[in-house]
């Protein structure tokens, strides 16, 4: 009868233990700081050093102990990032790039998205910087104090992107929102368009959308006309939500003869509603996008839109938050270019 009061003890042990740097040396037969290099610079050693040290790390399973790390080097050599959405191909780009960057320069990326909401960023934000993130890229200038006062308290570095306004403190990466979407107005002003509405992301707690409405605002102004008139739906991010705004302005007494979007996919919505209501993409009203992500150009009729250097703008924000963080000096943020993508949904107005 089996005795559960004394029941077998058993020892549980691991007949492969973890490998060691040391390991990796001995089987590649190069130093331990050889092998370290190779891991994280590996642009310092030889093609042939390199590959006989991966072999080696492939053929015994090796993993960096990089908890081990981080406490010695009091980093963690990762970078935290939040954004607006995932759901958004608009960051996709950008985000790769940056990402391909950082791993070039030794360090690892972590995504959060804050869902257009500043809470849920602040809730994002804070869990990044307990989890050790070396530094930051956030989207916009716009979000709560305290978290402004959160993150200058713990003089964390931090880069934003996707945005370039120098009366902002701190640093970014970015384009200038406002004057790159008044080059779009200015175009169809240009056209002979008169009679413009806006369909746009909501405007509370993004910058970004807030600039872009200014900008045509600004374009409308300088020509002698009134704004005040201005139709401007805000409406959720999506292709259903875009369509459903064109159609609301379409229904209008005074039709616009041009549709101005905050975003491409609100744009792609337009264009689609337009068709189901039997309308003709620019010959009855034109419609504009901003980003210029992969569907602006494959959309029937292509958009005009304002290209957004999504790729380099990744890029140059990855090597400028890692010179914040290695080199503690001072950083001068960067703008970049935005500019006009003259495509087919755009042209004169009716008649």
């Amino acid at each position: 009868m089996r005795d559960l009061e004394n029941p077998k003890m058993t020892t549980i042990t691991n007949p492969h233990p973890a490998p060691t740097l040391e390991d990796v040396a001995r089987a590649a037969q190069v130093s331990t700081a050889t092998v370290s290099r190779c891991l994280n610079t590996p642009d310092k050693v030889s093609e042939s050093t390199r590959l006989r040290v991966m072999e080696a790390v492939g053929r015994l399973g090796y993993a960096p102990n990089f908890g081990a790390r981080a406490m010695a080097s009091r980093r963690t050599r990762t970078i935290g990032a939040v954004i607006p959405t995932m759901e958004n191909a608009i960051f996709a780009r950008g985000l790769q790039a940056f990402q391909e960057e950082l791993r070039t320069l030794g360090y690892q990326l972590l995504v959060a998205s804050s869902s257009y909401r500043q809470d849920i960023e602040e809730e994002q934000i804070r869990s990044l910087v307990a989890r050790g993130a070396d530094g930051l890229l956030l989207i916009g200038h716009d979000r709560a104090p305290q978290v402004t006062e959160f993150l200058q308290q713990r003089g964390l570095p931090v880069l934003v992107t996707w945005a370039y306004d120098p009366a902002q403190a701190g640093v970014s990466v970015g384009f200038d929102n406002r004057r790159a979407m008044r080059a779009l107005a200015e175009k169809t002003l240009d056209l002979g368009h008169r009679t413009i509405t806006v369909i746009t992301a909501p405007l509370a707690d993004n910058d970004r959308a807030r600039a872009r409405v200014d900008g045509i605002r600004d374009a409308i102004t300088a020509r002698g006309l009134s704004v005040a008139g201005l139709p401007v739906i805000e409406t959720d991010y999506g292709i259903e939500t875009g369509g459903v705004a064109f159609e609301t302005l379409m229904q209008a007494h005074l039709r616009p003869t041009v549709v101005m979007c905050g975003n491409d996919v609100l744009a792609v919505g337009a264009v689609k509603r337009a068709r189901m209501l039997g309308l003709s993409v620019p010959r009855d009203v034109s419609i504009t996008g901003f980003d210029d992500i992969d569907i602006a150009s494959v959309v029937d009729p292509a958009l005009t839109t304002v290209h957004v250097p999504h790729r380099a703008m990744g890029s140059a924000a990855a090597r400028l938050l890692i010179r914040m963080i290695e080199e503690h000096g001072a950083v001068t943020s960067q703008e970049l270019d935005a500019h006009v993508t003259w495509r087919d949904s755009l042209a004169g107005p009716p008649g």
